[in-house]
This record gives structure tokens, sequence and C-alpha cells, in this order.
């Protein structure tokens, strides 16, 4: 799942309710969670550490925190949450001169099955909101020297919210760097009445979609200003 939540502040009433994040989470049952807008120590969320309340919250022990923003009393920024381990964390400076400050969080995603460790390389991130911003910050996410080193099989996800209103960076950048997207056009905001495909999930290597979704649930359409995007991978061994 890739789900901007808004620092858990509803998109129509503007109330400050992280249960309702975590129910519309925990209905689509997802095992790898890759969230947005993730505040810790900030007033308007009850100094909560939400990346901790959601993952005890939703039985998801390991988690990445990436703090992006400070503003006068904490910070917001990616987080993921997975029911099984992370390793290798690392940031990636995305920051484009005279923007906010953004970066990619970055996870290797250690899975076991029949007896054998599969990795996955997980990409969270947020893009600015001009349109030459996140051409430059989504060709320095291709062009990072861990994503050079994986290899074509290793399954990748590189997902997050996008801001990319009209769809471009999926035909110009994405697909001729040998990436899938789940969908085409999964709109998902406003929350209330999404008109927009803000938020993608894009993959290559040994990963075959099932299907995907976005969650429009009651309490999914009020906890946030976003809707959660969910896929469901297989993942194949050789």
């Amino acid at each position: 799942m890739t789900y901007n939540i808004h620092k858990g502040i509803g998109g129509v009433d503007r109330r400050y309710r992280l249960e309702r994040v975590i129910e519309a989470i925990a209905r689509c049952e997802a095992d790898i969670v890759l969230l947005q807008e993730v505040d810790d120590g900030v007033p308007r969320s009850n100094h909560h550490r939400q990346v901790d309340m959601l993952g005890d919250a939703l039985d998801l022990p390991h988690r990445a925190f990436q703090r992006n923003v400070m503003l006068t009393e904490g910070h917001y920024g990616n987080a993921i949450l997975s029911r099984f381990p992370l390793t290798d964390i690392q940031n990636l400076d995305l920051t484009v001169p005279l923007k906010k400050r953004r970066r990619a969080l970055i996870a290797h995603c250690n899975v076991r099955f029949d007896g054998h460790q599969h990795t996955m390389l997980i990409f969270n991130f947020h893009l600015g909101l001009a349109g030459f911003e996140r051409r430059i910050q989504l060709r320095r996410v291709l062009s990072c020297p861990l994503l050079k080193r994986t290899h074509q099989r290793t399954a990748v996800i590189v997902a997050g919210d996008y801001n990319d209103v009209w769809g471009r960076l999926g035909r110009q950048i994405m697909e001729p760097a040998n990436f899938l997207s789940v969908s085409e056009n999964a709109k998902t905001f406003p929350a209330m009445l999404p008109v927009r495909p803000l938020d993608r999930i894009f993959y290559r290597g040994r990963l075959s979609l099932d299907h995907s979704y976005v969650s429009r649930t009651k309490v999914a359409r009020e906890a946030s200003d976003h809707l959660p995007l969910v896929a469901e991978f297989e993942l194949q061994t050789e």
C-alpha cells in the first residue's frame, strides 16, 4: 500500500483522528505500507510519534521513518511499515534548490518462504509540486547507485505520492526504465471525490501483479485527503 495520510488530519473535517487512518489501513490487510506526511512530535498531532503508533496498532513490527521537514516543533516525513524485516535503510536526497526539502526512503525488505529468503528493494517518496521538480527527482531515484547495482530480476517497488496530475511521469520516465504501473488511472485525490491519480506504484523484476485497487471505504474517505492505493503481488522464484 502507498498512502499519504495527511498527518492523520481529515481532508474535509480537518480533525486529527489517527484511529481513522489505522482503520483505513487495517481494512486492506497490507503487509508492506508506504506512508507519506507522517508526523513526529508535532503539536497538531498531539506530539505523537505516528510511525510507532501506526505500527503497533497494525501489528507491523518492522519500521523505518524519515524526517524530511523540520517544523518549529517536531518533523514530518515518510515511513515504511512492514510485516517482514527491513534492512539497509537509506535516505536519498531529492531536494531541488529553492524548493521544499524532499528525500526518498529506501529499504530492502526480506521475505522468507519455502525455506528461502527473497529480497525486495523498496523506494518510498513524496515528489514536489512543480513538473520540472518531479522529473529531476524521479531521474535522481533511477540513477541512484543502489538501484544501478540491483539486478534487473530483483523485485523493486518505487511508490508514493508522485503529485503527477496528468500521469506523464510513467510514460516519460518510468516505462523507459522498464518499470510497470499497477494502474494507469487510479484516482486517489481528493479523498471524498477523487479526480486525480496522484499516488502511484511502479514495479519491475521478479514480481507478478495479481490485482490493484483504490480503497474507497467510508473511513478512508474521511481519514485523509488522499485514498490508499493497494497492489497485491506474487513474488516469483527462479
